[in-house]
C-alpha cells in the first residue's frame, strides 16, 4: 500500500497522461483512466468509473474553451446533440448501480472491452483521408444548420463542411450517453464516431465538439454516482488535477498533427485497453 502522497503523485501523473491522449482523441481521458487504474493500480471499477466521471469535467472544461477559442468546435451542432446524451447517461447510470448492488462487476468490464474495440474498424478504413468525402446534402443539413468552417494549421487551409443524418447522430448519441453513464467515461469514442462516421463531419471538428460536450454528460452521470457513494474525493481530485493539466497540453498539440496520426494513436490505444479489460471481465488478472 502506497502512502497517501507517493499514491497522489502517481494518480496526477497518470491522469496527465490520459488527458494529453484524451484531448487529442475525443475521449476525454476517462477511457484510458479506468481501464488503467482497474488493471494497474488495482482501484475498484465503481471508484475508478466515479473518479473519471469527475475527470472528464475537468477535462472538457479545458479542452473545449480552448477549441472553441481556435473555432474548431461546433457549438451548434453540440448543443443540438446534448439532449439525447443526456437522457441516455441518466439511463446509464441507474442501470450501472443495479449491476454493483448485485456485484456483477465483470459485466462492466467486458462491456468496456468490446466497447473500444467496436471503434477500431471504423477509424482503420477511414484512417486514409485527411477530410471526410462529400456526401450529398440531406434535409437535416439545412433545417439544422450543420455546417461551418474552421483553419486548419496543418493543413494550412480553411476548411468549409457540413454534415448529413442528424437523426442518425441523435440515435448514437443517446447510446453515447447510455455507455458514459455505465462505464464512468465521458463516451467520447461513440460521440466521435456520431459526428465523423454518421454525420460526415471532419475529424477535428469531431473530436473538438466531443470535448464540449462531455462535461455536459459527463455531469449528469456523476450526480448518480455520487448519490450512490460511488466519487471518493481524495481519487477525484487527483485525477481531475492531471487530466486538466494534460488536456491542456493536448489542445496545444492536436492543432499541430494531422488527423490520420489522431487516429493512428486512438486505434492503437484502443485494442490493447480493449483486450485487457475483456480478459479481466473473463477473469485473467494482471
Amino acid at each position: 500500500m502506497l502512502p497517501p502522497i507517493e499514491f497522489f503523485v502517481i494518480v496526477v501523473l497518470i491522469s496527465a497522461l490520459s488527458g494529453i491522449l484524451g484531448a487529442l482523441t475525443g475521449l476525454g481521458g476517462a477511457t484510458f483512466l479506468v481501464p488503467i487504474y482497474t488493471l494497474y493500480l488495482n482501484i475498484p471499477i465503481a471508484y475508478a468509473s466515479g473518479a473519471s466521471l469527475i475527470s472528464t469535467i475537468a477535462t472538457s472544461s479545458g479542452a473545449a474553451s480552448a477549441y472553441v477559442k481556435d473555432r474548431i468546435t461546433n457549438v451548434r451542432i453540440g448543443m443540438g446533440l446534448e439532449i439525447a446524451t443526456t437522457t441516455g447517461s441518466i439511463a446509464g447510470a441507474l442501470t450501472v448501480a443495479y449491476i454493483y448492488a448485485h456485484h456483477l462487476e465483470f459485466i462492466i468490464y467486458i462491456i468496456f472491452g468490446i466497447v473500444l474495440l467496436s471503434q477500431v474498424y471504423v477509424q482503420l478504413t477511414k484512417s486514409r483521408f485527411e477530410l471526410p468525402k462529400p456526401i450529398k446534402a440531406d434535409w437535416t443539413t439545412k433545417v439544422f444548420q450543420l455546417y461551418g468552417k474552421y483553419y486548419d494549421s496543418a493543413l494550412k487551409q480553411e476548411v468549409e463542411y457540413y454534415g448529413v443524418r442528424w437523426w442518425l447522430g441523435e440515435i448514437i448519441m443517446f447510446f453515447a450517453g447510455f455507455i458514459s453513464g455505465l462505464l464512468g467515461i465521458g463516451s467520447g469514442a461513440l460521440k466521435v464516431l456520431g459526428m465523423d462516421w454518421a454525420m460526415n463531419l471532419p475529424m477535428k471538428v469531431s473530436t473538438t465538439t466531443s470535448n464540449f460536450m462531455i462535461g455536459v454528460t459527463a455531469a449528469t452521470g456523476s450526480s448518480i454516482y455520487w448519490l450512490f457513494g460511488y466519487i471518493q474525493p481524495f481519487l477525484a481530485a487527483g485525477t481531475a488535477l492531471g487530466v486538466l493539466i494534460g488536456a491542456f497540453i493536448g489542445t496545444k498539440i492536436l492543432v499541430r498533427v494531422t488527423n490520420k496520426t489522431i487516429r493512428y494513436i486512438f486505434t492503437a490505444i484502443l485494442v490493447f485497453l480493449g483486450i485487457q479489460m475483456i480478459l479481466r471481465g473473463f477473469g485473467y488478472g494482471f
